[in-house]
């Protein structure tokens, strides 16, 4: 628990530090546009091939690391969409509860994995991600696709959700990762160097963003929706995945990652999505900023109770 608290307190300053650059230092939307590009294209793909390429993968369960991560978030999504009726809302707002609930905030876990495990944690931590980035974008892109607004704020993706999900950085750098490991080559000092620098920034400048994306503009109906939405992310996923973590024998740095990856926030990309699939994107963005503060007290919450 001393650890625990150890990691939250600089996601706490980070998240505040960000939240003040935006209001009162650096408020350009493009600025903060271009740092989550930046940090989402560059640093963390650097970080994930960097940090698999090395590490000792023999002791990782590959298939029940995926089941512990991937089942619950399947299981809530079944949850949710049958909430339409019974909450009284209309499908964007069903977008947003969906991806409020299963959708995965990257930075704050892997500063989580980091502080808690190290480097293994932060290669086990991008294979989870490889697991959960293509499933979480199937499901939100595809119940966006029926129940969103027909006319979004931008344009649709082209190429469809397969071809997003083949060009998408993270799940490349995490190929890319795997097949340096597995096929036991060894990158240049030089290239190890770079990737070194470039993974540098990745940890605390998406954690500034999150900070900076926080929202907590909302409507008494979006009390409820933003609530349901906060429960199942925050503590029905983690603890589900917990419990079947267990069941399947996942033990050490893995079941760590686990419960932490599943114990993380909405990500801030889910208002763009919103915005340019028809969801809504008022609600999508209080969900996001409730989320992330409370995540500061339920993340060790749920590491105390598994853990």
């Amino acid at each position: 628990m001393p650890l625990v608290i150890t990691a939250i307190l600089p996601i706490v300053l980070l998240l505040s530090l960000g939240a003040v650059l935006r209001r009162r230092v650096v408020p350009a939307d493009a600025f903060w546009r271009g740092l989550e590009r930046l940090t989402y294209y560059v640093f963390t793909p650097a970080l994930f091939v960097g940090s698999i390429a090395v590490a000792d993968l023999s002791a990782v369960p590959a298939l029940p690391l995926a089941a512990s991560v991937g089942a619950p978030i399947v299981a809530v999504a079944g949850l949710v969409l049958p909430l339409r009726r019974l909450l009284r809302i209309d499908g964007p707002a069903l977008t947003s509860l969906l991806q409020g609930s299963v959708r995965i905030n990257t930075y704050v876990g892997l500063v989580f994995a980091s502080a808690m495990h190290g480097s293994p944690g932060v290669a086990v931590f991008a294979l989870a991600t490889a697991v959960l980035v293509p499933l979480v974008n199937v499901i939100c892109v595809s119940v966006l696709a029926v129940h969103g607004a027909r006319t979004g704020a931008g344009p649709r993706p082209r190429g469809g959700i397969l071809c997003e999900l083949a060009l998408n950085p993270l799940i490349l750098s995490c190929a890319a990762g795997l097949a340096l490991n597995l096929g036991g080559l060894r990158l240049p000092e030089f290239l190890t160097s770079l990737l070194g620098m470039l993974a540098g920034p990745a940890i605390a400048c998406g954690t500034l963003i999150a900070g900076a994306s926080i929202v907590l503009r909302m409507r008494r109906q979006d009390l409820l929706p933003i609530a349901v939405a906060s429960v199942l992310r925050l503590l029905a996923v983690p603890l589900g995945a917990a419990l079947l973590a267990a069941q399947l024998g996942v033990s050490g740095v893995a079941y760590g990652v686990v419960v932490i990856i599943s114990s993380v926030p909405t990500a801030p990309s889910a208002a763009v999505l919103a915005a340019r699939l028809g969801g809504d994107v008022r609600l999508m963005a209080a969900i996001t900023g409730v989320q992330t503060l409370l995540a500061a007290g339920t993340i060790p919450l749920v590491l105390h109770w598994t853990t």
